[in-house]
């Protein structure tokens, strides 16, 4: 019976042993209950009682990265609204100035507005005196500019996002090193308490980590579609104006299986 109950014990983890722990725990010192508050808030002992103070700095900043996320998603929806790619009211009127061949009074409302599509259509109606070529070129020059300047604009957010799982990693690391150092201290035998400490820790800012991470990933990707296609869809709108400026194919100008037809037919006895 004896040798059976050391089997038994051998394969006992400190985990399993907090587990049969708790109940006894909880009934000798009520006093020590951590609230809902402290266990993801703050680190502290369990015996203690003394503050975990790096474990619990991981968890305050990565708090205040979440609360800079939700600022800087919150700004990015208010920049890249509809209104502000691809204003309804101004591809009307600009709409209806190109279509009577009006450019000054259609650049002069281009100029007085700030969204892409203002800003990409200025940019091409400017080099009308250069010919159609000049003027396709520079929007699209225009166009690749400002997307790009608003993809820089949510780029923090990925940086965010990756780097917010590594600093929980960095606290997962710390909290077993506690863990660890408490089994060194008590010679292989630790206090489940005292054990229980260090991997609260570890999970705690894994935990805060993780809550930091995700928002910020999904919330990049979802802008960077939704700038991808507003912009898309203002640049194609930019493109049917300025195709209004085409040079209509001259008649003296002539493909060439119809020079060849022509050639033949001069060369053609009469």
């Amino acid at each position: 019976m004896t040798t059976r109950h050391s089997h038994l014990t051998r394969f006992i983890t400190p985990a399993t042993a907090l587990l049969l722990a708790a109940p006894a725990l909880a009934a000798q010192s009520p006093g020590v209950r951590t609230s809902i508050f402290e266990a993801f808030f703050i680190q502290r002992h369990p015996a203690t009682r003394e503050i975990e103070l790096l474990g619990s700095l991981i968890i305050w900043f990565l708090l205040l990265l979440s609360f800079a996320c939700i600022g800087l998603l919150g700004m990015i929806l208010m920049q890249n609204r509809r209104e502000q790619i691809l204003p309804s009211d101004l591809h009307s009127d600009v709409s209806k100035l190109v279509r009577n061949g009006r450019i000054s009074e259609t650049l002069e409302r281009a100029a007085q507005d700030e969204s892409y599509f203002a800003r990409v259509l200025h940019a091409a109606l400017s080099e009308a005196s250069h010919g159609f070529g000049a003027m396709m070129r520079a929007g699209e020059q225009a166009a690749e500019e400002h997307l790009l300047h608003r993809i820089r604009r949510i780029e923090p957010l990925s940086i965010v996002g990756n780097v917010a799982p590594m600093i929980g990693l960095f606290g997962t690391v710390y909290g077993m090193i506690l863990a660890f150092r408490e089994i060194v201290a008590a010679g292989g035998s630790p206090d489940p308490v005292s054990l229980a400490s260090g991997i609260g820790t570890a999970l705690t800012t894994t935990f805060w980590g993780l809550v930091v991470a995700i928002p910020a990933l999904a919330g990049h990707a979802l802008m960077r579609s939704r700038i991808d296609g507003l912009t898309l869809e203002a640049s194609r709108a930019a493109e049917e104006l300025v195709n209004h400026f085409r040079p209509a194919k001259s008649t003296s100008e002539a493909t060439p299986d119809q020079s060849k037809k022509t050639a033949a037919h001069e060369k053609a006895p009469a």
